[in-house]
């Protein structure tokens, strides 16, 4: 046990606590088991499903070509039988059951596919070495398919019914932040004005310290309670019955590292450390060891040379391989927008690109003709924190406007803006000349990239992200660019957009 920390049995319950962790947490674990029952038995009937549909697209159907000889389902029960713990059993050995609740659906999906491919390849060795082969071998390739899609779908809804779920302020997990620094306050933030996450802020406990003088901190405001030092930790927990810990604890406060993550393992408390790099103002960095002494290497901007051009390929590609869905969709947006306002469909305006040149920003309009002179009315009722304007209820947006801001259709026409090279489809978004002027330092590295239609951001919080947490993603993406990146955010902003999540 590390030096200064008490076993959390010997401390004593704060005057007016009284513990309720265990039965609290006994439920909890409770409705854990029944939920993971649940989706166990649910993959299992799908997989069985998934067989028959391949069964039949196979010998009913005579998917592909005709068989010789038809087989009856029954004789299909053996394989079955030894395809369904072995699908299982790799699920459970991938982690697929181990993810948190609010894991992505991609990354469900990338397990998911992983092990059925496995199940299905050692099921067919099993199969055609333990006897004479007589089954048709596409039914297996049609029996991954359909397993994949099934499962995929099956989580897929999954997911979605979670997220509803939480919306409404149901089946969230209570979570206790230690820090309430700079911090400790943007990862508060985030969590009270993301509920989708699935997470209920119960609040934070945090040490009264003075930072050093070269910190200087402008912390963002927050609804939590302050709910005790850190010393006080087992009591909160117990107290308010704390499914969750994340520390986020200031570079200053470092010391007190090994005795929360000692309190959390004798809680047995699920917790997460958030690492401060905050006074670097870096978002990716590469630590290297000299003899034991951990070195940082800050990185640079991957998206260069030929990462650049094959980047500028993809997105050429892509538009080009759309353009008869969205130039359909542009026909029927334009007539609406001409059908509800006066004035032109498509609203111009000056953004600053990569490497902070100017360009012809494209939008389908979706405010009043005077809107920008309107802006400066407005200013006052800037809801994001940092340079960028966002309001929730802004009154300069048309009928039209409000759902094509909803369903994000009023930025289709920056295709056109990445067939001209001015905009790539995954990148920073472009933001206008005023607010570039009010960047800090470290935040114009967002610049140094081509901006694009969608980001991390957008997937990820989309409006309700704060700015210096959009800064961050968009340096965060500058660095680990991929062609595979640029695919899952791509993939990840469809049901962003569905949803409509954080979009106004």
């Amino acid at each position: 046990m590390e030096r200064g920390t008490r076993p959390v049995s010997d401390l004593p319950l704060l005057p007016g606590m009284r513990s309720t962790a265990l039965p609290v947490h006994a439920l909890r674990a409770s409705r854990r088991r029944l939920e993971l029952t649940l989706l166990v038995t649910l993959d299992t009937l799908l997989v069985i499903l998934g067989f028959i549909l391949a069964y039949y697209l196979r010998y009913q159907y005579q998917f592909w070509r005709a068989v010789e000889v038809e087989q009856p389902l029954s004789s299909f029960v053996p394989t079955i039988a030894l395809l369904v713990p072995i699908t299982l059993g790799l699920l459970t050995f991938k982690g697929l059951y181990r993810l948190p609740r609010n894991a992505g659906w991609l990354i469900q999906v990338s397990t998911i596919l992983s092990s059925v491919t496995t199940a299905v390849a050692l099921t067919i060795v099993i199969t055609f070495l333990s006897g004479p082969s007589f089954y048709s071998r596409l039914i297996f390739g049609l029996a991954w398919a359909m397993i994949v899609l099934l499962v995929g779908f099956g989580r897929l809804v999954v997911t979605q019914w979670r997220h509803h779920r939480w919306e409404q302020g149901k089946d969230l997990e209570r979570v206790l932040v230690v820090g309430g620094t700079g911090l400790g306050r943007e990862l508060m933030r985030n969590l009270e004005t993301s509920p989708s996450l699935g997470y209920e802020l119960s609040g934070y406990v945090h040490d009264v310290e003075a930072p050093p003088p070269s910190v200087d901190e402008d912390p963002p405001s927050i609804d939590a309670p302050l709910l005790g030092t850190i010393a006080q930790l087992p009591h909160v927990v117990a107290q308010r019955g704390i499914d969750h810990v994340i520390v986020a604890l200031p570079f200053w406060q470092n010391q007190h590292l090994p005795e929360v993550v000692e309190m959390c393992h004798q809680l047995g408390v699920p917790f997460q450390v958030v690492p401060d790099f905050y006074e670097i103002s870096f978002d990716r960095v590469t630590i290297q060891e000299l003899r034991g002494v951990p070195l940082i290497d800050l990185r640079d901007n991957a998206i260069r040379g030929w990462n650049y051009a094959l980047k500028r390929v993809l997105d050429v590609g892509l538009v080009v391989a759309m353009l008869p869905l969205w130039g359909l969709l542009s026909l029927c947006i334009m007539l609406l927008i001409k059908l509800d306002s006066p004035g032109p469909v498509i609203f111009r305006q000056t953004r600053i690109g990569r490497n902070g040149r100017p360009f012809e920003f494209l939008k389908f309009r979706t405010m009043v003709l005077n809107a920008e002179d309107l802006k400066h009315q407005l200013l006052s009722q800037n809801e994001r924190a940092g340079a960028a304007f966002k309001m929730k209820n802004d009154p300069r947006r048309t009928r039209s406007g409000r759902w094509l801001r909803k369903m994000s259709l009023d930025e289709v026409p920056q295709l056109l803006n990445v067939l001209r090279g001015e905009m790539s489809l995954v990148g920073p978004r472009p933001a206008v000349p005023e607010e570039v002027a009010q960047y800090e330092v470290w935040q114009r590295r967002r610049l140094e990239v081509m901006p694009g239609c969608t980001g991390l951001w957008q997937v990820t919080g989309r409006s309700t992200t704060s700015f210096d947490e959009m800064v961050r993603l968009d340096i965060y993406y500058a660095e680990h660019w991929s062609v595979g990146l640029d695919l899952r955010i791509l993939l990840l902003t469809i049901p962003a957009i569905v949803t409509g999540r954080g979009a106004y």
